[in-house]
């Protein structure tokens, strides 16, 4: 048996590459995953750990010093999250705040609400000292205010309402806390009066004028294109997105083009490609330059200095800076005679971009793109090594984008699906019919474009543009049209993503028969996903909005207000239908500004506003008692008023198999953590639980003497 291991061992070898980014990632998923925040305990106990290792590593027979190594890569991506989390940290606003806010605009976007909004920094607040003030804010303009005319870098001022980022929706959801962190936002709000400019765009940095130029460009391009197109042109073009349409973009999301707007490997791969392609090609048809120059490392260099002027063209965002290290590291390889589409440079990419931003990691873009272009790289690596010459040439290139379109679909679904809780079924379709067009009409005429700007003649370009994103808007549209074009699914457990990455991992890079255990680990996910469950009785954080489980599913208490809220936990439910006709099913009990719910034999109350607080006598029969106001009356029930919401974030509510009441709190789940101000599990009184014992016992036997009677 040790023979057999050793030989599995050793077999590895040349491929050990592979495994490191996975290490890494194992170890900062587990530092996300911590209850706790490490302190500077915990990485002088790694830092020993992995000294340890290292001399064990050169102790222990050859086949087993992967294994110390691994688990020292392990230890080194717990050490580099943390390091990350540290070097970035910056103020967060500590409660609501409303005055004078001034900054200088850095970012210019459009939130889910279809309004625009502006990310300040040098930000500066009435009373607050320097440094308590956030370093970022980020305040959505609403009201009648011309949006088109704010200049990235002039310094702005207003007056608003922020409020630290918001934890997640539920317990276990999408910590948007943790992502403003990374982005180093302090605080998140809105303005309805004036926005006053109190200064210019001042000479700036080199980051501020590329996106003094982003902008002019946009602006440009969407007047040359006016509409849809012209707004999806400045996208692909310069990152910005402000322009599109939520309309748009749900058509987009439904037939499963989104990653057509987002500045991601697609696009830098198109890019890039046609560019070393036409340089490589056009030298060869100069008489003796292929037989006496290097065509191919020219026209490499040439796509790599392309590609690093769209990277910082296009905003340098996260997909987008990932997607310029996986084509940098490709070229690099054919600089250096080596291969460019292999596993090895996939793990060379994700070493470097998880060294670089650990938080990538638990973000969608990051599995996605990393899926996508593994399953690529194994699936044509088995391809070359088929015999497809007897296929027609002209068949070869259908088949080549019918089967990346397909792999790629199938490798990214599960990640989509865990992340946005929808599968787009006639997806497949609408890439076959939009993305060969990105590649052979608009990317290309997007350079075009660009090199006609400074003679004046873009907008031949830009009409060639127009004619591809015209027709890939039109897809979309009929697409998302047809009945049953989206189906969506429950959110699975925490455990079910990571089991089903290892386990495709473990398919893709073991060496030898055992890779076939990966496949019981994706079956292991799949059973864990179908035995995913729901709360039954979710609470917003600002406790103006419950849901309950019924039997025609979640049931909202109000038909209005807390739009965003309502929205993710039906989404996360699985069955995304509007707030009105949430609110509109059976689950509640209806008195003015006074809900009541059941869960089992627990009763539950939501009351709204002072006066209708004010006027409850002890707990109204309720078991839990839910206000958005500030409760000072002690009770004796378990009071989840606006002061402990804030503390507790949302709160999801179960029975157990015996009946008692289950409480699990956002915070609770996410941990005592850098970004965020948790406190520990919401335990039921057990006076409480014994009163209701004892309601229940009373219950129990008034519905057997009526039996009885």
């Amino acid at each position: 048996m040790r023979g057999i291991l050793q030989d599995a061992l050793l077999a590895q070898r040349g491929a050990l590459i592979g495994w490191v980014p996975v290490c890494l990632g194992i170890g900062i998923g587990w530092y996300f995953a911590m209850a706790e925040e490490p302190g500077t305990a915990f990485l002088a106990v790694l830092g020993l750990a992995a000294l340890l290792l290292f001399a064990l590593s050169r102790l222990v027979h050859v086949a087993y010093a992967p294994l110390a190594i691994g688990l020292i890569l392990v230890l080194a991506g717990t050490g580099l999250a943390k390091w990350r989390t540290d070097a970035i940290a910056a103020p967060v606003l500590g409660f609501r705040y409303y005055g004078a806010i001034e900054g200088r605009v850095i970012n210019i976007d459009r939130s889910a609400s279809d309004a625009t909004r502006l990310t300040l920094d040098r930000v500066v607040l009435e009373d607050f000292a320097p440094g308590r003030t956030p370093q970022r804010v980020r305040v959505s303009v609403h009201g009648e205010q011309v949006i088109a005319g704010y200049l990235p870098g002039e310094t702005l001022m207003l007056t608003g309402h922020l409020s630290p980022p918001a934890g997640p929706a539920e317990p276990g959801g999408f910590d948007f806390q943790r992502h403003a962190w990374f982005l180093q936002l302090g605080a998140v709000g809105y303005t309805r009066t004036p926005v006053l400019r109190i200064a210019a765009p001042a000479r700036a940095g080199f980051s501020m004028r590329i996106f003094a130029v982003r902008m002019a460009i946009s602006r440009a391009v969407q007047d040359a294109m006016p509409g849809e197109t012209g707004a999806f042109a400045a996208a692909i073009m310069t990152g910005d997105r402000s322009g599109m349409g939520q309309g748009t973009l749900a058509d987009l999301r439904a037939a499963n083009l989104a990653h057509l707007l987002a500045i991601s490997g697609l696009h830098m791969g198109l890019l890039t490609g046609f560019i070393f392609a036409t340089v490589r090609y056009g030298m060869a048809m100069i008489p003796g330059a292929a037989l006496y120059w290097p065509t191919k490392k020219i026209g490499a260099v040439c796509a790599l200095i392309i590609g690093a002027l769209y990277l910082f063209l296009s905003g340098g965002n996260v997909a987008t800076e990932r997607a310029f290290i996986m084509v940098a590291v490709m070229f690099v390889a054919v600089l250096l005679d080596r291969r460019a589409l292999t596993l090895r440079a996939v793990a060379m990419a994700a070493i470097i971009v998880l060294v670089w931003q650990p938080e990538a990691l638990t973000g969608p873009g990051f599995q996605m793109s990393f899926a996508a272009t593994t399953a690529l790289v194994v699936v044509f690596g088995a391809l070359r090594r088929m015999n497809v010459t007897r296929l027609p040439k002209w068949s070869r290139a259908i088949m080549s984008v019918v089967l990346s379109s397909f792999v790629a679909g199938l490798a990214t679904a599960p990640f989509a699906a865990a992340h946005f809780n929808q599968i787009a079924h006639y997806g497949l379709i609408a890439n076959l019919l939009s993305v060969p067009l990105m590649g052979v009409l608009v990317m290309p005429a997007a350079v075009l474009a660009a090199c006609l700007a400074p003679l004046g003649l873009w907008n031949v370009g830009l009409w060639f543009m127009d004619l591809g994103l015209r027709w890939i808007l039109f897809v979309a549209g009929q697409v998302a049209g047809q009945d049953g074009a989206v189906g969506h699914v429950i959110a699975p457990s925490g455990a079910v993503l990571p089991v089903l990455t290892l386990g495709l991992l473990w398919l893709v890079l073991w060496q030898g028969r055992m890779r076939f255990l990966g496949i019981t680990a994706v079956v292991i996910a799949g059973f864990l996903w179908q035995q995913s469950t729901r709360p039954a009785v979710l609470i917003a954080d600002d406790g103006a909005l419950i849901g309950v489980v019924g039997g025609h599913g979640r049931a909202l208490s109000k038909p209005t207000g807390s739009g965003f809220v309502a929205g993710i936990w039906l989404e996360n439910d699985g069955a995304p239908v509007a707030q009105e006709l949430a609110a509109a099913r059976d689950g509640f009990a209806r008195d003015g500004r006074v809900v009541r719910a059941g869960l089992g034999d627990w009763q539950i109350m939501q009351v709204s506003g002072k006066t209708a607080l004010a006027a409850l006598d002890g707990c109204g029969g309720a078991d839990v008692l839910i206000s958005n106001q500030v409760d000072t009356v002690a009770r004796s029930c378990v009071v989840f008023d606006i002061a402990r919401l804030r503390k507790t974030g949302a709160v999801a509510l179960d029975l157990s198999e015996t009946g008692d009441l289950i409480i699990n709190t956002a915070h609770a789940n996410a941990g005592q953590r850098r970004w965020n101000r948790a406190q520990g599990p919401v335990d039921v009184p057990p006076r409480l639980i014994r009163d209701h014992e004892k309601r229940a016992a009373a219950a129990t036997l008034r519905r057997h003497n009526d039996a009885s009677q």
